[in-house]
C-alpha cells in the first residue's frame, strides 16, 4: 500500500535527512513545502511553495492525499530573545503555525501527525545521576521551549478528540555530517590545537546522532504503539563535555591539551563575560532516559555514538579541505 508523507522544515539539518530517508522507502512519496522553489531536491520529491508558516497559511495543496505529516519546521532563534515581544514571536510560528497546520491536516484526512519538539520542554538541566523521562512534568525555560510546549499541549488536545493520531518527539542536541551551530564551533576550536581549559568537566550529557533521530521518526510513522505518545531520543551513551572533546580530538587527529581548570572558576569567568547560559550548556548535565522507546516500540539507536562522531568529524574535515 502506498503512502504520502509531508515534511516541513525540509531544508533544515533534520529535514534534509528525513527527506532523503523517506523518498528511499518503498511505496512512499514525499512532499516538501518550501519558501524557495529553487532549493535542490530529487525529482521524486514534490515541491510546493509555502511563503511562511503562521496561523493564516493555506496548506490545502500541500496536504492533498497526505497520510502522515512530520512537522520539523520551527522558529528557533530571534534577534532579541529577551524582548517583551519574543514569546509572541515564537508563538506565531511554533504554536499558532503548528496548530493551524494540524487542524487543516485533520480536515484533509491525515492519519498521523509527528511533531518534532525539543528536550528543552523537559528543562535545561538534570541533577547528577538523574535523567529526564518522556512523561515527566514539563518545566520549559525560555520563550522557545515554552512555545514548543504550548504547541504540544494543543496537539494533545486534538489527539484526545480522536480526530488524528499525534506523536511527539523531543530530541536532545542533534549532531551528524553537516552539523552547524555550537557543535561545529567546538570542532573548529579543537582543530586549532591550542590548549583549552576544559579538562576537568565531570558532567553527563545526552547527544543524538542525526541517523538515530531519523530512524526513530521513521519507526513512528506506522508503529501502532506510537499513537498519542511522547518520546525522548538520544544515542543512549552519555558523555561529559571533557569526554566528548577528547573523542573529537582523536577523530580530528590533532594534539590539543585540555587543561584541568576547576569548573567553578570557568563558570565565574563566563559570568563576567556575560556567557553564563553557554557555561550551563558546557558544564551542566542533561541526561535523558529512552527506555520507553524500547518498551513501546522495540526501538534502540541503530548507530553507535562513536561511529556517528567519526562520520561527523570526517565530513567536517572533508568540507574544510574542499
Amino acid at each position: 500500500m502506498s503512502r504520502k508523507i509531508l515534511v516541513t522544515g525540509a531544508t533544515g539539518f533534520l529535514g534534509k535527512a528525513l527527506i532523503k530517508c523517506f523518498y528511499n522507502l518503498p511505496n512512499t512519496s514525499v512532499v516538501a513545502p518550501l519558501r524557495n522553489m529553487g532549493d535542490d531536491f530529487p525529482e521524486v520529491v514534490s515541491k510546493i511553495y509555502i511563503p511562511s508558516i503562521d496561523d493564516s497559511t493555506d496548506w490545502t495543496e500541500s496536504l492533498s492525499g497526505v497520510d502522515v505529516v512530520v512537522h520539523a519546521a520551527a522558529r528557533v532563534h530571534i534577534a532579541d530573545e529577551d524582548s517583551a515581544q519574543s514569546l509572541e514571536e515564537f508563538r506565531a510560528i511554533n504554536v499558532q503555525g503548528t496548530l493551524n497546520l494540524a487542524r487543516q491536516a485533520v480536515q484533509a484526512g491525515v492519519r498521523r501527525f509527528i511533531f518534532i519538539s525539543t528536550i528543552k520542554v523537559n528543562g535545561e538541566n538534570t541533577p547528577p545521576g538523574c535523567a529526564f523521562l518522556a512523561d515527566d512534568i514539563p518545566k520549559p525555560v525560555g520563550p522557545y521551549a515554552i512555545s514548543k510546549y504550548e504547541a504540544e499541549q494543543g496537539l494533545l488536545k486534538l489527539a484526545n478528540t480522536g480526530a488524528m493520531e499525534i506523536v511527539i518527539v523531543r530530541p536532545v542536541l542533534i549532531y551528524g555530517a553537516g552539523v552547524g551551530a555550537n557543535f561545529q564551533q567546538m570542532m573548529n576550536l579543537l582543530k586549532k590545537g591550542a590548549p583549552l581549559p576544559f579538562g576537568a568537566i565531570s558532567n553527563s550529557r545526552s547527544f543524538v546522532a542525526l541517523e538515530n533521530v531519523v530512524d526513530l521518526i521513521e519507526t513512528c510513522i506506522d508503529h501502532p504503539c506510537a499513537v498519542n505518545q511522547i518520546f525522548l531520543v538520544s544515542d543512549d551513551n552519555d558523555l561529559s563535555t571533557t569526554q566528548l572533546m577528547r573523542r573529537l580530538i582523536t577523530y580530528l587527529g590533532v594534539k590539543t591539551w585540555l587543561i584541568p581548570v576547576p569548573v567553578g572558576l570557568l563558570i565565574f569567568l563566563a559570568s563576567l563575560m556575560g556567557r553564563r547560559s553557554i557555561a550551563h550548556r558546557l558544564f551542566g548535565s542533561l541526561q535523558v532516559d529512552i527506555s520507553k522507546n524500547q518498551q513501546l516500540l522495540g526501538w534502540t539507536p541503530p548507530v553507535s555514538l562513536d561511529d556517528a562522531l567519526s562520520l561527523t568529524v570526517q565530513h567536517f574535515l572533508d568540507a574544510r579541505r574542499s
